[in-house]
């Protein structure tokens, strides 16, 4: 039968943030046992002491602070590319808008260096692309499609190592140095080994420092 000390552990380890912060001494114990306490009492099917709770979260940050390793997350081949002047088209699925969609490659030239990426919704779709193509893109769709423009937007691109995608909580701790430079993240946009972050062209500057520093501390 589970234990209130094993039941703990694993309601933590699920969050990945949790082991984090409790492996740095930086949680509240009693506050995480207030939160936690129902969850294990719907386990277990009975009420459970409060002391209980908080002695096994005292317990596990104990274990955690002396174990707790570091996981890389990067390599010295991880880099930032920053690219601006962006515009983000938000479009709603109407008509025969995959068509149109299919005209956007004809104007943008990846190969000299443009920007596009075009992420599909059930009802929506988004196209990412140089400002100086915006005119020419919204005149191959109704106005009717066009549900939201965007405009003074810059991705930054983070390479990761493809072992890295199997990292525990690696959104997390990326978004997580943004958030902590008040960056406010407009869209975000992956493949198996780069993450995109689109921001304000604000907060480039400082949203490209935070994620160098990350990657940094992380190799």
């Amino acid at each position: 039968m589970p234990t209130i000390a094993h039941l703990t552990e694993k309601i933590i380890e699920q969050k990945p943030f949790l082991i984090e912060s409790l492996s740095e001494g930086i949680v509240n114990h009693a506050a995480l046992a207030e939160k936690i306490k129902p969850e294990i009492e719907k386990e277990l099917k009975k009420k459970v002491k409060f002391g209980a709770v908080n002695m096994s979260i005292r317990r596990l940050s104990e274990k955690l602070e002396k174990s707790f390793v570091k996981q890389t997350m990067f390599n010295t081949n991880s880099d930032i590319t920053l690219k601006s002047d962006l515009v983000e088209i938000t479009l709603f699925k109407l008509d025969n808008i995959q068509d149109k969609l299919k005209k956007v490659y004809g104007i943008v030239n990846i190969s000299q260096g443009d920007f596009l990426t075009i992420t599909q919704g059930i009802h929506e779709l988004m196209i990412i692309t140089n400002k100086r193509h915006e005119e020419k893109v919204v005149s191959l769709f109704a106005q009717k499609n066009i549900k939201k423009t965007i405009r003074n937007l810059s991705s930054l691109t983070v390479n990761i190592p493809q072992g890295s995608v199997e990292t525990l909580g690696l959104f997390y701790l990326v978004t997580r140095s943004l958030n902590w430079e008040n960056i406010n993240i407009v869209d975000i946009v992956s493949t198996l080994t780069e993450m995109t972050f689109i921001v304000s062209e604000d907060d480039s500057p400082k949203g490209f420092r935070a994620l160098k520093k990350l990657i940094r501390e992380n190799r």
